[in-house]
């Protein structure tokens, strides 16, 4: 049995130094969050999003705090010339790439009786496939680097039993499961691991929120609040470390303890 401990630090363990980002969806909430905590502990970050202005304000603020280097590329996930055009851009201008993480994506609720074939896909063609390209291609350049981790934000919703989300929730639970199998795929040298998030405060969180309706969430979980865009910054920060080098296929369940829905 090898015992050995490492000689770095814990700080060194969770340090990424070095190593290049590309965040998707990171103009604003939980992508910019990510894209900070990774900015803070040492990368350089590229920050993607559909609106130009948006991210590039972004990538400038994080930037401004900081003091790495940070690139804001206006990107369209849902293209696949702009899928590819972002990962060579940051190549071009980075240099390398050692952590992707694939944050775009979303939808709304949905009644199934109303929703048709055609907007049933796209919901999953718009949480699935770009993860699934842009991890494809970030495997093929990772290599060149030696390792990599691939992170997907997942949501709750792919687990819980809930009406209205048969959509958002099919295509988030594909997403979880395309982690683990692209895990076994891309081992040894490239981690893939997905956080899925429960109910977070992000801005589009707050202003679908009634008064009544948040407190009635943070009574029913159990840490008795709601989760943080830092909460899943860290999560992150984790899987995209040294920290977590034993891990990959594996989801973190984000949520505060909730076990069912919260509405």
């Amino acid at each position: 049995m090898n015992d050995t401990l490492s000689q770095n630090s814990v700080f060194d363990n969770f340090s990424l130094a070095g190593q290049v980002a590309v965040v998707t969806g990171a103009s604003k909430g939980i992508g910019k969050g990510i894209a900070l905590a990774f900015s803070q502990a040492g990368a350089s970050v590229v920050c993607a999003s559909r609106t130009e202005a948006d991210v590039v304000a972004a990538a400038k603020h994080i930037s401004e705090v900081t003091g790495n280097p940070t690139l804001g590329i206006a990107c369209d996930v849902s293209s696949s010339e702009q899928r590819t055009m972002l990962l060579q851009r940051t190549i071009k201008e980075m240099g390398r790439i050692d952590i992707l993480v694939n944050n775009a994506g979303g939808a709304g609720p949905n009644n199934p009786v109303k929703t048709s074939a055609e907007e049933f896909s796209k919901t999953l063609d718009w949480n699935v496939t770009p993860a699934f390209d842009l991890s494809k291609q970030a495997y093929e350049l990772m290599l060149e680097s030696g390792t990599g981790s691939i992170i997907n934000i997942s949501s709750r919703a792919a687990q819980l039993r809930q009406k209205n989300f048969s959509a958002y929730g099919s295509a988030k639970a594909a997403l979880s499961h395309l982690t683990r199998l692209l895990a076994q795929d891309f081992a040894p040298n490239v981690r893939v691991n997905a956080i899925e998030p429960g109910a977070i405060l992000t801005d589009a969180l707050e202003g679908f929120l009634t008064p009544e309706m948040k407190s009635g969430m943070i009574k029913t979980t159990p840490l008795g609040r709601l989760g943080e865009v830092e909460d899943v910054a860290n999560s992150a920060l984790f899987l995209a470390s040294p920290a977590s080098a034993w891990i990959t296929g594996k989801i973190i369940e984000l949520d505060g303890g909730v076990e069912a829905p919260l509405w």
